[in-house]
């Protein structure tokens, strides 16, 4: 196909498989078969323990000291103090009759204890599941319950929300363990529902140094990772522990050929949530590097300011953090004056010209980055060389900005907690896969499948369709729901519900979502995410819900506008008012439809595409009205329940407006 994918050996399909699936590719740096653990790995305790024996006084876990209020520098355990620490909560956790094979729950935001606890399981050969900090406490009543959780570490704020369902879950949950302190009150409140509470300092005292470690296996279960999901309760994924390093190595090894690898000297940003297996694996990977690992504060206030005191060497986010930033610089820039935006151009078109000829970041405008763009990279705290984004697409002007501006490699890839964590990225300094998830990783096989109903020709000269994945990252499987598994994982490939296209140069583009695909009432088939997709590149919105059903004819929608774009233009056109009331303005209404269709004719979009009707919503969507998941997809149905008040109004007007 290209220099960066090569065909499988066995890429036609095979008796039973769909004829209208194209051939499964796999990443050069595979080499002639999938990448396979090395021997005496057995579990991702190994890769810490290793770590440990390498490099016991190097940094391993930090967080900064609060000292009269103030958040100060950080405060490192070193790896030898982690592994301690991680051996005697294993060896208490035994003493509660938590055996090989059951399971602990771990519910908090980012911190020592996390990775600890985290540790600690793997040491046991235990499975621990993740209670999503974003959700609330009927999901994590569910997942205690679901998984047969009988222990749980849990972040101090977080120990309410757990006693407020231990009515519910007492006859799974025995122990809980709080990562701060336990009010009498709180031990009280637990024992009477037959669970035992402690303290981190109490559990810890429980255990010792000198116990015998529990035998472990590569086809042990690692962890359930519970899946938000955007319908229906969440789905347990299963990962087991040969997966999961798979992934962790098959990262190293991609670095290792195109990039530079982690190492001792290089320390990592922890905020994205360690629920997901996006962070999670990264973490993993910086563990067995001998990295550094130094955590934010939980407060989106702070996020900067520890950014700017850690200055870090890998910083992970996902769209919406790096949005937030290009938007931000942006505003910076369109302020500072006509002479120095007029440089900034200068200087950022004379390195995408760089870029876009092939000349490796560091190489493509050495002095041009220190004179101007070295601001940008001091945001960051001044030291980032590796730069990753994924959970969703990233928007091609904000990916092309940033590796511009940031002076450093940037790499977007795509994953799912099914292919735990990254099953494409695009390689580093190679400028064309920009607006590309990039090519398999080492572990995985992909292909396309067609999809008529949408017009996906996996055959096709540019073959589009469904993209399927099979490989050593894969997972088993969803605990207890053996038709949802059934449902996904088909002759050996398991179907992600994402629409790809297949680059000349073997990198994959994520361009529609197959499962948000419904009919209007004339019979025309419309898939959303496509069209979301459209309308978010008009520079007014900053969200978008589209809407429509077999009922109607046409599209209509809800907007979260750009609120520094609405107030400029509403001063410059006479309309007066705060944010909120410009949003219920006909005038600004009907001033956003028509920039939004504009920008769907520029690509065009056919008529019934063309939304109809929009109501503006002046908050974000988010958690706590539950509209969107932990990863920012949206929850349709949620939305549609929220606002179907909106929904209802916008048919009739657009109605009205026809007759």
């Amino acid at each position: 196909m290209s220099v960066y994918t090569i065909k499988a050996d066995d890429s036609r399909p095979a008796a039973g498989e769909t004829p209208s699936a194209g051939p499964a590719y796999r990443c050069i740096y595979a080499k002639d078969a999938l990448m396979e653990l090395p021997p005496g790995y057995d579990s991702p305790w190994d890769f810490f323990s290793e770590s440990v024996k390498r490099n016991p006084k190097n940094p391993a876990l930090g967080r900064r000291q609060i000292i009269d209020g103030k958040a100060g520098g950080y405060s490192w355990l070193s790896y030898q103090d982690t592994y301690n620490s991680a051996i005697k909560i294993a060896s208490a956790i035994r003493t509660r009759s938590v055996n090989p094979g059951d399971r602990c729950g771990i519910y908090g935001t980012n911190s020592p204890e996390w990775i600890i606890s985290m540790e600690a399981c793997n040491c046991n050969g235990i499975t621990y599941v993740p209670l999503y900090d974003t959700l609330g406490a009927n999901a994590v009543e569910y997942i205690i319950n679901h998984a047969e959780i009988s222990l749980v570490f849990v972040q101090e704020s977080k120990l309410p929300a757990v006693l407020s369902c231990v009515r519910n879950c007492s006859s799974n949950l025995k122990t809980i363990v709080s990562f701060g302190n336990v009010s009498g009150a709180q031990k009280k409140e637990a024992m009477e529902q037959g669970v035992d509470c402690f303290s981190w300092e109490e559990f810890t005292s429980m255990g010792n140094l000198d116990d015998e470690l529990p035998a472990k296996h590569k086809t042990d279960i690692c962890t359930i990772m519970y899946t938000s999901g955007t319908t229906g309760e969440p789905k347990g994924v299963i990962l087991n522990n040969s997966t999961f390093m798979s992934e962790v190595l098959s990262v190293h090894q991609l670095l290792v050929e195109t990039d530079k690898p982690a190492t001792e000297e290089d320390t990592y940003f922890s905020f994205l949530p360690l629920a997901h297996i996006f962070d999670q694996i990264m973490e993993t990977y910086c563990i067995y590097s001998g990295s550094s690992i130094g955590f934010w504060q939980g407060d989106i206030r702070y996020l900067i300011e520890d950014l700017l005191v850690l200055k870090p060497t890998i910083f992970c986010g996902v769209p919406r953090v790096y949005d937030r930033i290009y938007t931000g610089i942006m505003a910076k820039i369109s302020t500072g004056g006509a002479v120095k935006k007029a440089l900034f151009d200068f200087a950022y078109n004379y390195k995408l010209r760089n870029l876009e000829k092939g000349i490796q970041q560091d190489k493509s405008a050495p002095l041009l980055d220190k004179l101007v763009f070295d601001k940008i990279k001091q945001g960051f705290g001044g030291r980032v060389r590796l730069m990753l984004s994924g959970a969703a697409p990233l928007p091609q002007h904000v990916e092309e900005f940033l590796r511009v501006t940031c002076c450093t490699v940037l790499s977007q890839g795509y994953g799912l907690t099914e292919s735990c964590g990254g099953c494409f990225t695009s390689i580093a300094n190679v400028h064309s896969m920009i607006g590309t998830v990039g090519v398999p990783m080492t572990t995985i096989e992909a292909r396309l499948e067609s999809v008529p109903e949408m017009g996906y020709d996996a055959l096709a000269p540019v073959p589009r369709g469904e993209i399927c994945l099979r490989g050593n990252t894969l997972f088993s499987g969803y605990h207890k729901r053996e038709d949802l598994t059934n449902s996904v994982l088909v002759d050996g490939w398991f179907h992600t519900g994402d629409i790809g296209e297949w680059q000349p140069d073997g990198a994959m583009k994520v361009i529609d979502r197959k499962k948000n695909i419904f009919k209007l009432s004339q019979g025309e088939y419309v898939a959303v995410e496509n069209i979301e997709s459209t309308y978010s590149r008009c520079p007014l919105v900053t969200s978008i819900w589209v809407y429509g059903n077999s009922f109607e004819s046409f599209l209509v929608g809800v907007v979260v506008p750009d609120r520094l774009a609405i107030e400029e233009w509403a001063e410059k056109n006479g309309e007066s008012g705060d944010f909120v009331s410009l949003c219920n303005n006909l005038n600004v209404r009907k001033y956003v439809l028509d920039e939004l269709n504009s920008e769907a004719q520029k690509n065009k979009l056919r008529g019934f595409e063309m939304l109809k009707a929009v109501h503006l919503e002046p908050l974000p969507f988010d958690f706590e009205r539950e509209l969107i998941t932990p990863t920012f997809k949206l929850k349709r149905q949620q939305l549609l329940k929220y606002y179907k008040d909106c929904i209802d109004q916008l048919y009739s007007e657009a109605k009205t407006s026809k007759k």
